[in-house]
């Protein structure tokens, strides 16, 4: 080999015929969908305008609440029906709605990540009618067993108390939860059970450090969604209380209802107050809500 070989340089450009500019990607390659963008539009309406209309109420004085315009401005906004709500015992309605949330939260994760786990990877009998024995809960409303219950509550001696809201709260919620559950976890691979399995795992250590871990959409949803029904629950409260000392946010809406008349902004203002910690827990929890729903339907 010459030396005016070894000492050719080497090409580094592109090859020939071919075009020097890389190609920009496409960003976009779908058309315009001016329905959904209206149906989107409508819908954000849908959600916005009554908001506004309830904050805006809120804000006005007792006497111009029944002749207000719900979509125009309150000409002197105030604060003071904020500063009525919250002298009003709302702290004590706020945290006994805590409790019961946190309760409930508790009781329907500590019970339903074991059995969707079970269904999921056991084949017996027994675990397929028991998954379907929960699943035979969601077409049972709790007003069409409120009287059986009510007196399951006064046989426990647990009426006038939080757990008579909590119990029956988490009880309702459990079908639903062990729907999304199980959906999460038939998504998980078989090949990582069957790792753990070659490594000597326990159930129990395979149900710690790698379904939990990867079922965290799911789980979140289910906080999520047990949260709102123990929030948001009026029936059995209701129901099943009657003093003061157990009342939540749901009945203390009736402190402003009174046989003379009701207090609106002071009742719209205590629906606002009430409404804003769930909505940071959603904020908070919306992707892997999202994320948990869509794998309802497992694979």
């Amino acid at each position: 080999m010459s030396h005016d070989t070894l000492q050719r340089p080497v090409r580094t450009g592109p090859a020939p015929g071919t075009d020097p500019t890389p190609r920009r990607r496409k960003h976009w390659s779908g058309r315009a969908n001016p329905l959904a963008g209206l149906g989107s539009v409508l819908w954000l309406a849908v959600v916005v305008v009554p908001v506004y209309a309830m904050i805006s109420a809120s804000l006005t004085h007792q006497s111009e609440a029944l002749g207000h315009n719900a979509l125009k401005p309150p000409s002197h906004p105030t604060l003071d029906n904020y500063e009525t709500v919250l002298h009003n015992g709302f702290g004590h309605l706020l945290w006994n709605t805590v409790l019961a949330a946190a309760a409930v939260v508790a009781i329907v994760l500590v019970l339903c990540v074991p059995l969707s786990y079970v269904a999921v990877r056991t084949r017996s009998i027994w675990s397929g009618a028991a998954f379907r024995l929960f699943l035979l809960g969601v077409a049972i409303p709790a007003q069409a067993v409120v009287v059986p219950l009510y007196l399951m509550i006064a046989k426990l001696d647990l009426y006038d108390s939080l757990l008579a809201i909590i119990l029956p709260t988490a009880a309702f919620a459990m079908p639903v939860s062990v729907l999304i559950l199980t959906g999460t976890l038939r998504d998980i691979s078989e090949d990582l059970y069957e790792a753990m399995a070659l490594d000597g795992a326990s159930p129990a250590r395979m149900l710690f450090q790698l379904v939990v871990p990867l079922a965290k959409g799911g789980i979140s949803t289910v906080v999520v969604y047990a949260a709102l029904q123990a929030w948001n629950g009026l029936l059995f409260p209701l129901i099943f209380t009657q003093s003061d000392g157990p009342r939540v946010l749901t009945l203390g809406l009736f402190n402003y209802v009174s046989e003379f008349g009701v207090n609106i902004p002071a009742l719209l203002a205590s629906v606002v107050l009430s409404g804003v910690p769930i909505f940071v827990v959603y904020l908070v929890a919306r992707r892997a809500l999202v994320g948990g729903l869509m794998g309802v339907g497992g694979k």
